[in-house]
């Protein structure tokens, strides 16, 4: 059998986690599976090496942020190449560029275009176990690029995609819960979601899988499996909708304090306008999320939009570049609140989802700054001070 298993970060965050994955990966490598590892950087290294990063410039050069922030998950590679050789199987570690992992877009946020899979196809028939360096790749100038944040699950992924076969995913929990289990502690863990609700909690915030991971599972057919490393307990499936038995009006809360509420206000909102604030975000690779709009063609128009707080940096060169060119506009932005997103596929047939989380919203009496619908979700800005209450009494309600 032909499998890629990917390890998260806070799994190989020690020398002896990294030694007890190696015993674990050698059970399957004895039968004679073909085995690719995709691992994390160890613990908080990514975190420590941004830190060092700012320590020498507040807005680091982002090509030489990519070459720094790689070099965590290649530290993982090697160790974990080592235990394993250590313990009597070949293996050997690739970095993104290595493994054929080709990458376009902007550094610190680039997407894998494509992966040439020749050299792991090779070490796999010289009976290897394959570690892939997750989270990077190389451009087409030759320079190495990072994926984001959760990079590691797209790289899994893909390669899964590439060599086609099923993926699993390593984590320190136990599977996927209707409710992150640390707000609200009696979340039920999930044993099948499907693609589209998966993408659709993670790109609202859920952050035990990353949004580009399940599309690519989806869009080629690739079963994920998400469980606890070295657990016993059995994990969750992400899967195609149709083997999902029991569609319930809501599946999921994912909850999002990577969370900043732009307000634009006081300038013309005419379509010119507004192509220029949004196009100028664009150019600064800022994640446009919620939107909102007033008072069109009122000089005193306004317009809203929520992104995540992590792009504060590229927000506010776009916002500067913005009032070199609308000079009357008027900016505000707001921290201190979270995304609340409730999501299932059981909406589509289920009539009053909404009407009952306003119900609940006013029965505990919590405002909310923005809302947005799609076919499968309803997404609320509350006060992040709000969230624990607001969560368990919806949780409570939906039966999540």
């Amino acid at each position: 059998m032909r499998v890629v298993k990917k390890f998260g970060g806070s799994s190989v965050a020690t020398i002896e986690k990294i030694k007890d994955i190696a015993k674990d990966i050698s059970k399957n490598y004895k039968y004679g599976d073909e085995i690719v590892i995709v691992v994390s950087a160890m613990g908080k290294t990514t975190d420590e090496l941004i830190k060092l990063a700012k320590e020498i410039s507040e807005t680091p050069d982002v090509r030489e942020l990519d070459s720094l922030l790689s070099t965590g998950e290649q530290k993982s590679i090697s160790l974990l190449s080592m235990a394993l050789k250590e313990i009597g199987c070949k293996a050997i570690s690739l970095t993104g560029a290595q493994a054929g992992i080709r990458t376009g877009g902007t550094h610190t946020k680039n997407k894998i275009e494509s992966i040439k899979i020749d050299r792991i196809e090779k070490h796999l028939k010289d009976g290897k176990i394959v570690i892939v360096a997750g989270f990077q790749g190389v451009n087409e100038d030759g320079d190495i690029t990072t994926l984001g944040r959760g990079g590691s699950d797209t790289s899994a992924v893909a390669l899964a995609a590439a060599l086609k076969c099923d993926c699993e995913i390593y984590t320190d929990v136990t599977g996927i819960y209707g409710v992150d289990p640390r707000v609200y502690k009696n979340a039920k863990k999930l044993e099948k979601i499907s693609y589209e609700e998966m993408m659709e909690m993670a790109n609202l915030g859920a952050g035990v899988m990353e949004t580009r991971a399940v599309e690519i599972g989806k869009k080629y057919g690739v079963k994920i499996y998400v469980g606890q490393t070295l657990g016993v307990e059995t994990g969750t499936y992400i899967c195609d909708n149709s083997e999902i038995i029991e569609k319930k009006a809501v599946t999921g809360i994912s909850i999002n304090k990577n969370v900043i509420m732009v307000n634009l206000e006081n300038f013309l909102a005419i379509p010119k306008n507004v192509a220029i604030i949004f196009n100028n975000l664009a150019k600064h690779s800022v994640n446009v999320d919620m939107i909102s709009q007033n008072e069109v063609e009122n000089v005193k128009g306004s317009i809203g939009f929520t992104c995540p707080l992590t792009d504060e940096h590229f927000l506010n060169r776009s916002l500067e570049e913005i009032a070199k060119e609308i000079p009357d506009i008027e900016v505000t932005k707001r921290t201190g609140v979270v995304k609340i997103s409730l999501v299932g596929i059981g909406m589509i047939s289920n009539f009053g989802v909404a009407a009952k989380v306003f119900e609940v919203l006013a029965e505990i009496d919590s405002a909310f700054y923005q809302c947005t619908t799609s076919e499968i979700s309803i997404s609320l800005i509350i006060k992040e001070s709000d969230t624990i209450k607001v969560v368990e009494k919806l949780a409570e309600v939906f039966s999540i």
